[in-house]
This record gives C-alpha cells, structure tokens and sequence, in this order.
C-alpha cells in the first residue's frame, strides 16, 4: 500500500512543481540576458584579456628595460677594496703604499645604480608582436562566434520551451476530450449501448494521456531550467514565453559561405600567428643590436652619494649556434604553419557542407510543414464528425478512440514541425552570418 502511494506522490510531482510560481519572460529578455551574464562568454572574455596581454608584452620590442638597484658590500680583497675607494673617489697618496694595497683593511661601498637597455635591432622580437597580435585578433573573432551561437541556442531554447507549453496546451484539452468521451462511455454502458469492454478502452486513453501530459510539464521544467542556466541566474519558479510559437519568416541566404564570418576569421588569425611565429624563428638568425646604460652612486655610507659614474655603450649579439636547437624548433614552426593551413581550409570545406545541409534542412521543413497542417485540419475534421456520430450511438468506440489520438498527435507533429522550421532558419541564418 505505501508504494503505491509512493508511486502516485512520483507521478504527481511534475504536477506540483509545475503549479508554482509562473515568471513570464521574452526572447528579447533573455537574449540580453544571455549576451550579459552567460559564464562562456566572460570565460571567452578572460581569454580576449590574456591574449591582449601576451600582445602588450611585446612592446618590450621597442620600449627600453629601465632598472634601479641599492647594493651594500665590504671587503678586504685587495683589487675590490682599491676599487672600491676608486669609485667612492677617496684615493689619496698614502692608499699607494704596498703594505696597505697588499693588505687593505675592511671598506664598505653603497651602490645606487640606474640602469637602462633599449632594443634598438630585435627582427625576431617584431615578429612575435605580429604573431601575438594575431592570437590577439583570433580570439576577439573567437568571442564574437561564442556570442553567435550562444544567441543561436537561446533562440533554441525558447522554442523549445514555447514548443514545451504548446504540448502542454494539447494534451490538456486531449485529456478532458479524453474525459468527457469516458463520461458518455458511462452513460452509454448504464443505457446498454455499450460494453464493459468499450468503457475499459476509453479509461485506458485517459491514462495514456494523463501520462503525456505529465511528461509535458516535466518538459516545461526542463526547458525553464535550461534557460536559467544560459541567463546564469537563479528563476523562482517556472519561466513562460510571452512570445508565441508561430511560423519564422524567410531570410534571404547567401548561397556561397563567407570569409568574413567570425568563426572562419578566428582560424585565419590564428593560421596569421602560426606564420609569423615561422618568420620570427627564421630570425632568431639574424643578430641583434641593443644600447644600454648606467649611472651609479656611491659613498660608505647608506643611501649617501657623494661620488657617482656613468656607462653607455652599443652591444651587436649574434648567436651562431645551439646545437641544432634553432634548426628544430624553425622546423616545427614551419610545420605548424602548414598545418593550420589546412586546417582552414578543411574548416571551410566542411563549413560550406554544413550550409548546403542546412539549407536543404531549411526546405524539407517548409515541405513537411505543408503537409503537417493539411493532415490537422483533415484529423481536426475527422474527429469532429466521428465526435458527433457517436454521441448519437453511430460510431464504434475503438473508432472515436483512434481518431482522438490521431488528432493530438497531428497537433503535436504540427507545433514540432513548426520548432523544426524555426530552427533551421535560425541556423541558416548563423551559418551565413557575416
């Protein structure tokens, strides 16, 4: 006894859960929604942002390494420590007796040094900026094609929770169809018009349908959550569409797949950055000039600086050889390269099929949504007629029956017909965005 009660508390949940709080909400709401507060996007942010700072850090390129350093030091090394009164210019004539700079006593030296490197030749380095630029760009398109088929799959979800409400909407007026068959059934059994068996089959479509309905609230919930979850925020209670579920109108398509769509414009920058990370390894050849500079100060005394000096000069580096080291690694850039090339161009190839599947997806259900309305409106007919033919006692029971079905099913078909169009344009229409 308490599983069955058990199993009637399961079945009923979707019933309560469905019975509470109802928050209305438009595609344009949600949409906003979706673009401001969705976690892939601001992930996809967060990678735009890393990305601009690999790019900002190859300004080091151009603009000069400038360091400032305080060192104190004592020693009694006989060279440091007549450096040392060199640089504090302290020499006097008796620090030249031998005893004394064989064997100096302890000194103490300050240093405060300023230091500066400017690249003035790094063809490699330039290189890199391009290539970092590039990733930079790749991954702002990168973004732009997340928040496309981010829109793309709200628009999806909307339906879907429109297409939800309307399964509910038919099975609910199939169930007291259903209910109202059963209760002439009772009074045609009661009168003798009908057998035990006959009532038996009305009870059993009114079962199959309070089952379907059941499952189609669940669907509401499901599709409400989803949505929830693309918003990123917390819904008390269950969304509903102010919007209706109606027919799309056409767009007008592009028949060839553009270079300028986001997705294939991400993969170009990034084919871009392979390139010039090749070019830069094939630099790494060719030497390098940089300045630098400095400027010191000295005394024993912490932070003091009674005497001071200067250095500046130009330095031509050329490393000629790593072990192979540059050979393989300007190799594998090479190869890198390559293959994005052609993982482009496979990219668009398989892009430009699955716009020509698309577009034929596109006509199969404009067709079958032709075909879908005519079967409603000839299942509609029917049941009306079989409807009054046995409220009259001229129609078999099984017969009623199966033509009740048959018309919520062709109502179910019809609104799913009409997600499937809807869809598809949605998607031909992300597909050839530009």
């Amino acid at each position: 006894m308490k599983i069955k009660y058990i199993i009637v508390i399961i079945g009923l949940l979707p019933s309560v859960i469905f019975a509470q709080q109802i928050a209305p909400i438009s595609k344009t709401e949600v949409l906003k929604k979706v673009i401001e507060q969705n976690n892939k996007l601001k992930i996809g942010e967060q990678q735009m942002l890393a990305a601009k700072g690999d790019y900002n850090q190859t300004n080091a390129v151009f603009l000069p390494n400038i360091r400032a350093s305080h060192t104190g030091m004592a020693t009694t090394n006989p060279l440091m420590a007549f450096g040392f009164k060199l640089n504090q210019e302290i020499i006097t004539q008796a620090n030249f007796d031998p005893n004394k700079l064989n064997n100096p006593s302890q000194i103490n030296i300050f240093v405060t040094k300023f230091e500066v490197q400017q690249p003035l030749i790094n063809v490699d380095g330039i290189y890199q900026r391009k290539a970092a630029k590039a990733k930079w760009n790749a991954t702002q398109m990168h973004l732009t094609r997340i928040g496309d088929y981010l829109s793309l799959e709200t628009e999806k979800a909307y339906m879907q929770l429109q297409l939800a409400y309307k399964s509910v909407d038919v099975l609910d007026k199939a169930f007291n169809a259903a209910n109202e068959n059963l209760r002439l059934a009772n009074n045609s059994f009661k009168q003798g018009y009908l057998q035990q068996s006959d009532v038996l089959a009305v009870q059993v479509r009114v079962a199959e349908v309070e089952n379907q309905l059941q499952y189609a609230k669940s669907n509401v919930i499901n599709a409400s959550e989803y949505l929830a979850v693309l918003m990123n925020e917390e819904v008390a209670g269950v969304l509903k569409p102010t919007d209706s579920l109606m027919i799309s109108s056409e767009l007008n398509a592009t028949e060839k797949l553009s270079n300028s769509r986001a997705d294939i414009q991400a993969m170009e920058f990034a084919a871009e950055a392979y390139k010039q990370n090749y070019k830069a390894d094939k630099m790494t050849f060719v030497p390098r000039l940089n300045a630098f500079g400095s400027y010191e100060l000295y005394d024993d005394q912490i932070f003091q600086t009674d005497a001071n000096g200067y250095l500046f000069g130009a330095a031509l580096t050329w490393n000629l050889f790593e072990g192979s080291k540059r050979f393989g690694k300007t190799q594998k850039s090479k190869a890198e390269f390559n293959q994005a090339n052609l993982e482009l161009e496979q990219y668009k190839a398989e892009s430009q099929l699955e716009l020509n599947k698309a577009k034929r997806m596109f006509q199969d259900a404009k067709n079958n949504l032709k075909l879908t309305e005519f079967a409603l409106e000839q299942s509609k007919e029917a049941l009306r007629i079989r409807t009054n033919r046995f409220k009259e006692g001229l129609e078999k029971t099984t017969d009623l029956l199966m033509a009740e079905t048959q018309f919520s099913q062709k109502q179910l078909e019809y609104f799913n017909t009409v997600f499937q169009h809807n869809y598809a344009l949605a998607y031909l229409q992300f597909l050839t965005k530009k």
